[in-house]
């Protein structure tokens, strides 16, 4: 195993000298992430501080200071200890006593503070003089009903290939949550303004994620079946089964990586259908108890270390050329590290991995042709580009960059889908853009978001991520579903 400060051994809070399991282990840290969890709601979603409309960083740094502080006297009104609470006391938002959270220093509470405001907003470029489905040659594309995810509101969208809306899902968190049980949300988490990510499910009932807060399930009518509120984040995948691959994250305070600072520790969690959890998989002891602790060299040490944005649950399709990819285990990318690795879920062990110098990747997927796609969103000499890699060569077989220099750019977010006919549909995030390519890089269907975002409505909405459905969806459902009609 290296010898790096990040991989060496193991972590000290997890594996000191002691006959005890790690199961008994894990649960000691928990008294930890005590210290975090109450100050420490939520964390990027696309990570990092957004640019600002003009592509500059954030903001003057007296003022992010200010800000800072502000949120740090905010934390100090510690309620009653030891008052009934409602369900955010439940796993996943773990209280501390007065005792414990005065006992973290001014420098701790104002890094709980910047984490927790980080984000990513619901727009950030200029709204363009069209919208909606601009480019569309229906002889080159692969037809089909589009799925997509905005910044504008907590929502999901179904649509035809010439943008008419077909259907819509929506659920606020604050209704999410006047339907549980429990007292009033923290007043920091009340601006979830947006789904980051929807599932559509055969019956037409759709999952989705508020970033970094919770997953919940409406019907096809948008009625709540359940919610379940914690650290979910970015990406979800669904079994023939029914159960659902989410990641999910905690902050920890780890000593062998800061001895001060916290962590954002990531998960791959598997839930039943109805939302309960049935086990996680650490993705940092996944790397560090592995072969492959040396793709985390380049770690930060306090903060969004790893940023997982991606979960697939493998087919087996690829295990044939590469025995990692074997049906069962999960692919995922790591975006801190510029890492897309294979994590078997029974050792709970990275068992393989590959870095390629890519800038703040997302989204990889294995192929039909055992190749693997991913959005590259900086690596192109700080511009965005979408490869098709194989994982046995590392070669890159196939590229999109754009029809010129500076067309295709996403600083934050993106996702790419390989279509049966062999174009790729990519979602150009931060610009609200979604376009279809043909392999020799034509653009055949271009839709622009007609929805806008911003104090003043003068930026085009985020487009995190718009989906081809399969051409053997169900669609029963639609026909007396409430709402728009076909």
């Amino acid at each position: 195993m290296p010898t790096t400060r990040f991989a060496r051994a193991h972590r000290s809070l997890l594996l000191v000298s002691s006959p005890l399991p790690r199961t008994a282990l894990r649960a000691f840290t928990t008294l930890v992430a005590a210290l975090v969890a109450a100050l420490f709601f939520v964390l990027a979603g696309c990570g990092g501080p957004e640019p600002s409309a003009d592509g500059s960083n954030d903001g003057d740094a007296a003022l992010e200071r200010a800000a800072a502080d502000s949120a740090v006297s905010e934390a100090t009104d510690v309620p009653a200890w030891g008052e009934p609470k409602g369900r955010w006391h439940s796993k996943g938002w773990m209280e501390v006593s007065p005792e414990v959270e005065w006992g973290l220093t001014k420098e701790q509470r104002r890094e709980f503070a910047r984490l927790r405001s980080l984000g990513y907003l619901p727009g950030s470029s200029p709204m363009p003089a069209n919208n909606g489905v601009v480019v569309y040659d229906g002889s080159m594309t692969h037809d089909g009903l589009n799925l997509h995810t905005s910044g504008h509101a907590p929502e999901a969208i179904l649509t035809d290939m010439t943008g008419t809306r077909l259907h819509h899902w929506s659920m606020s968190f604050e209704d999410a949550w006047a339907e549980q049980p429990g007292d009033a949300p923290p007043p920091t988490i009340k601006a979830a303004g947006y789904w980051r990510r929807a599932h559509l499910l055969e019956d037409g009932s759709v999952l989705a994620i508020f970033e970094g807060l919770g997953l919940i399930k409406v019907d096809r009518d948008s009625r709540l079946v359940w919610a379940r509120f914690g650290g979910f984040h970015h990406d979800l995948e669904v079994t023939a089964d029914g159960l659902i691959y989410v990641l999910t994250r905690e902050p920890r305070i780890i000593p062998d990586i800061h001895p001060e600072m916290p962590v954002l520790e990531d998960f791959v969690a598997v839930l039943d259908e109805g939302g309960n959890e049935l086990r996680r998989v650490s993705v940092l002891d996944a790397f560090l108890g592995g072969p492959h602790a040396d793709l985390l060299e380049g770690m930060e040490d306090h903060g969004d270390v790893l940023h997982t944005n991606t979960v697939e649950l493998l087919d087996g399709r690829l295990a044939g050329r590469l025995p990692a990819f074997a049906a069962g285990n999960v692919l995922i990318c790591v975006r801190e590290v510029g890492v897309i690795a294979v994590i078997d879920m029974e050792s709970e062990e990275v068992v393989w991995g590959m870095a390629g110098g890519w800038g703040k990747p997302h989204q990889p997927t294995v192929l039909d042709n055992l190749n693997i796609l991913l959005f590259d969103n900086r690596g192109n000499e700080g511009r965005s580009q979408v490869l098709e890699i194989d994982p046995v060569t590392g070669e890159v077989v196939w590229n999109y960059r754009g029809e010129t220099p500076d067309d295709f750019y996403s600083r934050e977010c993106g996702s790419n889908q390989r279509l049966p006919n062999g174009n790729t549909l990519i979602t150009e995030s931060d610009r609200g853009k979604a376009f279809e390519v043909t392999p020799d890089g034509t653009i055949v269907w271009k839709y622009l978001n007609p929805m806008r975002a911003g104090k003043k409505l003068e930026f085009i909405a985020t487009l995190f991520e718009l989906v081809r459905l399969p051409g053997d969806v169900p669609l029963d459902w639609l026909d007396g579903a409430v709402g728009e009609r076909r």
